[in-house]
């Protein structure tokens, strides 16, 4: 490629990714006056959190996301770009046409057995669980049952976790689940946090004004010519996966994947809620998202999104790192390459290997300024 197909300019930082970590450093850098370019090898900005309208809703392209955190500041700092909803996250379960409240509550447990008071409900867990007589968990199964007894298990947790995964539980390890929610309360709110919402008219807003001043260009693959971009910038920050930063020297780690599955429904409501997760074996997706209800919505038509899960291959998009013992070591040394690059930061879950949340994302982008989310 010619260097004169760009324009010559020099930026402070070339920032690889047009997603949420890269749209909080980028709106950081230039309140402090520095300049930045912006690469995303897709066609829009906003990577995983991107929304498209369709049929007037705001569709969830890449998954449902709600953001939810216990942080004011952080709280403080995403209302700054856009004000949020009342949504509450309270899923459902459907086990081959029985509904079930997630997470596990009282709800639940009536369900399931009958029970109405808390006492009751625990009862009816440590009988189980005394009667499963896991001492220390080898796998995921025994761990899961080891938390919450045989009968939330088989229903509610292993025929979901093994369509997630796409191993057997017995073949994957416990620490996967390390806790799963139980409330012994009617209370059907996923998150404890205490701040929670969807942004009104999508999560494209935030995006769009996080990243207004810094210089964008969409359908760009830094690695098509990454000798030239990285000769543009001061430093790099890149979000991508940190193998394919280093040509995948030790190998390629592995990470699940997602297919989504859009239709256009001439009713007003479908299912009634916003996702429900459908938990045995036989239906082939997890989940099915019911965009409208994200916001409340009156529209006269509606938008679904049928969620499959899937192995990942070059060429899909990564979702989930498989943090099992096998990529952590290799990880590690991705990682340690990382360290020695100096005018490199990594940054988000694909550079760092690593499942976060938004709030997440956002604290650690601060975090690289030192400041204070609300200054």
């Amino acid at each position: 490629m010619r260097e004169d197909e760009y324009i010559v300019k020099q930026y402070d930082y070339l920032i690889v990714g047009a997603g949420l970590f890269g749209a909080v450093f980028a709106h950081e850098a230039f309140k402090r006056g520095k300049k930045c370019l912006v690469l995303d090898r897709r066609n829009h900005i906003g990577g995983n959190i991107y929304c498209e309208k369709i049929e007037g809703t705001n569709v969830h392209k890449y998954g449902a996301h709600i953001f939810h955190t216990s942080d004011k500041k952080i709280w403080d700092y995403v209302n700054q770009f856009v004000e949020f909803n009342r949504y509450t996250n309270s899923p459902i379960a459907n086990y081959k046409g029985e509904i079930y409240n997630l997470p596990f509550n009282m709800n639940t447990f009536n369900k399931l057995w009958g029970v109405v008071t808390p006492k009751e409900a625990k009862s009816k867990i440590e009988e189980q669980k005394a009667a499963a007589g896991i001492r220390e968990p080898k796998n995921l199964e025994e761990q899961a049952i080891s938390l919450v007894g045989t009968d939330i298990y088989k229903k509610l947790v292993k025929e979901y976790t093994e369509k997630q995964w796409g191993r057997k539980a017995v073949d994957l390890p416990a620490f996967i689940i390390r806790r799963l929610p139980v409330r012994f309360t009617y209370d059907n709110n996923y998150f404890d946090d205490k701040y929670q919402g969807i942004p009104v008219g999508g999560y494209n807003v935030i995006i769009e004004k996080m990243l207004e001043g810094t210089e964008l260009m969409l359908n760009k693959d830094y690695f098509s010519d990454k000798e030239n971009f990285d000769k543009m910038a001061e430093k790099v920050v890149f979000t991508g996966m940190i193998d394919e930063f280093f040509g995948h020297r030790f190998g390629r780690l592995e990470y699940r994947s997602l297919r989504f599955e859009d239709e256009i429904l001439d009713k007003d409501n479908y299912q009634g809620n916003a996702v429900v997760n459908y938990t045995d074996a036989e239906t082939p997706f997890t989940r099915i998202i019911e965009h409208k209800h994200f916001e409340f919505g009156t529209q006269p038509k509606t938008v679904i999104t049928r969620e499959y899960p899937a192995e990942w291959k070059p060429g899909d998009e990564p979702y989930y790192p498989v943090n099992d013992e096998k990529n952590m070591h290799l990880y590690e040394k991705y990682r340690e390459l990382a360290e020695r690059e100096k005018n490199v930061i990594f940054g988000g879950r694909l550079a760092e290997y690593k499942y976060y949340d938004m709030h997440n994302v956002i604290s650690k982008a601060l975090l690289l300024w030192g400041s204070d989310p609300i200054k």
